[in-house]
């Protein structure tokens, strides 16, 4: 295991930790956003290693000195940076087409909004094979090389092509669908072999494993698995193959430490005086259609409807960061959801008062982490997600243990947070307004308790137990040496998961 554990990492997602943007005539770099950033910068920063991703500009406007700039970043960042060069056409056709038309409607349930073009398939193996060749420059046979995302399932198959034969291995950060719903694309059995082609297969819930391997049942029935625990084994053309389920989580001493900073401390304070004697309820949502953020607006209309005791008492600030606004389908999720707010405000706005604060638009991670801080409830309630890291961060981040979080069971990180969360259904209106009116008269004896148990979860189960546990899964002699169900399972002697009230 210590030898392991000392290998240095290459990580390969679809996009670096890192994004070019043109200001003012120039070219720069700037931090990537989202949740495998979060969870994987530290990681690499800590062991050391190479992330190799798109830079995320086309390659015919991509700047001359584009080494320069990622070499400069990687020796700040402690990590080597190379960047993967996609055309418009590549990106157009493999991430807007296959990836985000096909693979993400079909795998968050939403098989109407799929689309099957062949032309996005011969585009997804095209560029996957560009990655593996990108990666196969830069292995050697010393490396874990750790491929990440939907974006990606093919890669292994095209490394092995290429002859690189060191350890590779895999991690689904969306859900992964039911057979039904996976026997729907075109090309199933395709993406089972590819992979099928990694050494490790990791996926947030054992939900994901589950419909994992029942789509391997029906479709491949001749290959055989065994164990019982959250790591299976099977034998594919002479290969030993693990599929587990390990949850992904969060740097909680980083998010403790930040969230007691000056600047973050300087925002809680603006964002208090702004909203003062005032219960904040905070949303935080990439736009899209999975993260039911219509759903979460007429919920809590119907909450200032059925409870007039919470006018004047409570605010909704839902922040939405803006997200594939080029997609017609996107334009409209964001006019439902101006609609909404107006809608609702036009409806219980009183002199000082207006219910929802609406911002769209990204927030710097000081301003994120400062309505954490305000926060008294947060609404993570997703239709659909593979994690959510919106939910750890929260907790985290509220060290005064004086929170709530009101959570979608269909969210992963319900799997895990269940035992201070209250879980709702976000597709049942008045079941989410009732949780809303719930966490609103909640005693703070009973917040902290709830939000202390879900801090505890989380400290254990951060982002180095995430990874530590996934490698102990790959070099693991057997299956008696996998992590074991109670190094997984919530801390708590499994209590009753609070519930909405209604």
């Amino acid at each position: 295991m210590t030898g392991k554990k000392a290998q240095r990492l290459l990580i390969v997602s679809n996009r670096l930790p890192l994004r070019l943007v043109r200001k003012e005539g120039q070219w720069q770099l700037e931090r990537g956003s989202g949740g495998l950033v979060t969870a994987l910068a530290p990681v690499l920063r800590n062991r050391g290693g190479v992330w190799t991703g798109w830079p995320g500009v086309a390659a015919e406007d991509c700047p001359e000195n584009l080494l320069e700039l990622l070499n400069q970043a990687g020796q700040n960042l402690g990590y080597q940076i190379v960047p993967v060069a996609l055309s418009r056409r590549e990106q157009r056709l493999f991430y807007d087409g296959f990836s985000n038309e096909v693979i993400w409607p079909l795998f968050h349930e939403f098989p109407t909004l799929a689309r099957f073009k062949p032309a996005y398939w011969v585009a997804y193996q095209q560029v996957n094979r560009k990655y593996a060749e990108t990666v196969a420059a830069q292995s050697e046979p010393t490396q874990f090389i750790w491929v990440h995302d939907y974006h990606l399932m093919l890669v292994a198959e095209e490394l092995r092509a290429l002859g690189v034969n060191t350890y590779l291995a895999f991690f689904l950060h969306i859900p992964f669908p039911p057979l039904d719903m996976f026997l729907k694309i075109p090309w199933r059995l395709e993406i089972l072999r590819g992979l099928l082609a990694f050494d490790l297969l990791g996926f947030q819930t054992a939900r994901d494993r589950r419909n994992f391997l029942e789509c391997l049942r029906a479709l491949m029935p001749n290959v055989k698995w065994r164990g019982r625990g959250r790591v299976v084994v099977g034998r594919i053309n002479g290969r030993e193959v693990r599929i587990g389920d390990f949850p992904i989580s969060i740097d909680y001493r980083s998010f403790v430490r930040r969230a007691n900073s000056p600047e973050v401390l300087a925002v809680l304070a603006t964002i208090r005086h702004r909203l003062p004697d005032r219960k904040i309820l905070l949303g935080v949502d990439r736009l899209d259609y999975t993260k039911g953020i219509p759903h979460r607006l007429e919920a809590f209309r119907q909450a200032l409807r059925t409870h007039a005791d919470l006018h004047q008492k409570v605010t909704l600030v839902q922040i939405v960061v803006p997200s594939r606004t080029e997609v017609r389908q996107y334009r409209r999720l964001r006019a439902e959801i101006e609609r909404l707010v107006g809608a609702i405000n036009g409806e219980f706005t009183r002199p000082g008062w207006v219910p929802i604060h609406y911002v769209f638009r990204s927030l710097s991670p000081e301003e994120l982490l400062g309505f954490y801080r305000a926060a008294d409830i947060a609404l993570v309630t997703p239709l659909k997600d593979g994690m959510n890291l919106i939910a750890k961060e929260f907790c985290v981040t509220n060290v005064d243990n004086n929170g709530v979080l009101i959570l979608s069971e269909f969210a992963g990180a319900a799997s895990q947070l269940q035992n201070g969360a209250i879980l709702v259904n976000p597709f049942h209106i008045q079941e989410v307004a009732a949780a809303i009116y719930q966490a609103c008269t909640m005693a703070i004896t009973e917040r902290k308790r709830h939000m202390k148990r879900l801090r505890q979860i989380i400290r254990k189960q951060d982002i180095y137990w995430w990874v530590d546990s996934f490698l102990r899964s790959a070099i693991a002699k057997d299956l008696s040496e996998f992590p074991q169900l109670e190094e997984y399972l919530p801390l708590s002697a499994n209590p009753e998961p609070v519930r909405s009230s209604l």
